[in-house]
Parts: C-alpha cells; structure tokens; sequence
C-alpha cells in the first residue's frame, strides 16, 4: 500500500460510522489519477490553501470595512478562525477533519469586496440575485483555473459543504453540517471582539442572560459553544447543539445585528461602497469588452462549466473577486481625473 492507502485505512479502522471516508467520496467532475501521498480531501485543502482566491481573502472585508489596525478580521482570519474551531469539533467527534478543513478554508472564496455590503449590492443588481455561498461554487468550478483543467476540480463532498454551510441549507454529511457550526461560532464571538477593539461596544454591554450561558470573555465563549457541540453529537449521525446553548448563542447573534451591523458608526460608509461598486457594474454593464482578456477568456466555448454564463455573471464573477484595496484603486483609475504631470 502506498501512503495514501495507508491514511485511507486508518480512517476505515478509526473514524465514525457517520463520518465520510475519503476512500467513499462521489468523485471529481474530471476524473484525476489518484495521488500517492494524500487523500483526496487533504488533496483538495491544499488546492484552496494554493489558490489566488484564498490569498485575496486577507484583503476582503469581515464586518470593519479596510481596516487599517493590524489586529481587525479579515475574510481570510475568519477563515482561519473557522478552520480551527472546526477541526477541533471533527477530531473529537471522530469526522473527517480533511473533510472538514477543506470545506472550512473554501467556504467564503465567492465572497465581495466589502463584505456583505458587497453581497447585498450584487444580489440587487443580478437578475437571479448574488449568493455568496453560489459564488464560492464558481470559484472552485472554473473561475480558479488548476493546471490544464477549467476548475480546481474538487470533490463533491466538499463542494457540498460549501454550497451548504449557511442558513437553513443541509449538506450531505455530517461534516458539512458541522462547518454550519463553526462558522457561527466563528464569526459571533470574533465580531463582538473586534467591536470591542473598535470602540463599539465593551463587554459589559453583552446581554447577561447569554454571557451567563456562554462566559464572560472570548475564549470561555469559544470553549463553551464548542464543548456543547461535542457532548451534545457523540455516536450521533448528525452535529448537534443543546437547545439551551443554541439559544444564548443566537441571542448574541441577534444582539451583533442590532448594536454592530446595523449600527450606524460602523456602517457610516457604507453608501460609499454601494456608490462604488453600482457605478463599476454600470461601466462594465454598458460595455462588456472593458472586463480584461484574461477574464473573459474563462467564459471560451471550451470551458464546459461557463458555457451558459451571462453579461451578468461575468460582470459579478470580475467584481465579485476584488479585493476591498483593488475596487478602490479601481475606481480612481477609472472615474476620478488624474493629476497633470507635465
């Protein structure tokens, strides 16, 4: 047996009877020889990790919009933060932490400039509407060419996962339901810190009735959320928390909403954004050969996944890959006159 064989064995004789093998997985839309070293969910962690996508989400806003302070959110130490919270649940629990990883470093690789500002602005102006979680599927189908093939050519269990981590969707495994969870966990407790960080609240402004539940700092909420997870999905097929935790965790979510999201400090220039990105669809919109070559070569009669791309999709599919920093510089290039340099 080679390596890969070896790991794939070990995940036979150790893992969960929930959990999905690698051995097990639906496969590739192209079929790959098959590597010797890593199963083909570590295969498609690494694809992500070496994508263009992943590197460009440093710069991509989580909820403070280009921060300029080196200790803020991105998108990328969302990512991250994601990542790790997930893993822990899919050691404990006996899941396919390969699994896991991959779907948890993919998930957000559609998401906008400007964070859900971004989303929001796109899904008004496409005709069937802007889901980031759709986007992050374009993303690793054909807009991340990897080698000769259109796509990064991932598998299809991870790109249930990605399709699948938010909202009321249901992936397919059980490992997918559990980055539903992480991601939560996530992106509550790290917002409520760097609106602390910000100014905008102080941890004293938390609801008690939920801090109580959960604990009074970061970690203890972490450590909290997390435990609960675990004890709560042992020999279960599917990922699960108490109806008591996922209460106060939902509070703390509904109390960001109100105090951070739709603050008005922290959304002060938000119709800036809005104004920038409506004006760079509406350029591209009245003429599409200004999108570059490069990326109106992804949408050739050749490519099998783009075939029934619109004028809208690849206007979204340019846009939506910028950085916070690019769209910017962007706009100034194209809108605002130069300085005479004679």
């Amino acid at each position: 047996m080679n390596y890969r064989e070896k790991a794939e064995r070990m995940e036979e004789l150790y893992l969960s009877p929930y959990a999905c093998k690698s051995s097990q997985t639906k496969g590739r839309l192209e079929d790959e020889i098959e590597c010797d070293v890593r199963t083909a969910f570590q295969r498609d962690r690494d694809r992500v990790i070496h994508s263009k996508a992943f590197r460009r989400l440093k710069h991509k806003t989580q909820v403070y919009i280009a921060p300029k302070k080196d200790h803020y959110r991105t998108r990328l130490t969302h990512t991250l933060e994601v990542a790790q919270i997930a893993r822990t649940m899919a050691k404990a629990l006996r899941l396919n932490d390969s699994l896991v990883e991959a779907i948890a470093l993919a998930h957000d690789l559609g998401h906008t400039p400007f964070g859900h500002i971004g989303e929001k602005v796109l899904n008004s102006l496409h005709s069937k509407g802007f889901r980031h979680y759709e986007q992050s599927i374009r993303v690793v189908e054909f807009l991340e060419p990897h080698g000769h093939l259109w796509g990064m050519n991932l598998t299809h269990e991870v790109k249930d996962g990605i399709r699948n981590h938010t909202g009321n969707l249901k992936g397919e495994t059980a490992e997918a339901a559990l980055i539903k969870y992480a991601d939560r966990i996530a992106y509550i407790n790290h917002d409520i810190d760097d609106s602390i960080r910000a100014g905008i609240l102080e941890e004293s402004d938390l609801p008690k009735e939920y801090t109580e539940v959960l604990g009074h700092s970061h970690g203890e909420r972490i450590n909290t959320l997390v435990l609960d997870v675990i004890r709560n999905s042992e020999d279960k097929a599917e990922p699960i928390m108490s109806q008591r935790i996922n209460q106060a965790m939902m509070g703390l979510r509904s109390f960001l909403f109100q105090e951070v999201y739709d603050n008005k400090n922290v959304r002060t220039d938000q119709p800036k954004a809005e104004f920038v990105l409506y004006n760079l669809y509406e350029y591209y919109r009245k003429d599409l050969k200004r999108l570059p070559e490069a990326h109106l070569a992804l949408y050739s009669p050749k490519n099998p996944y783009a075939k029934d791309a619109s004028d809208e999709d690849k206007i979204c599919d340019y846009i939506a890959g910028m950085t916070d920093g690019y769209v910017v510089n962007l706009f100034k290039e194209l809108f605002l006159p130069k300085e005479w340099n004679a």
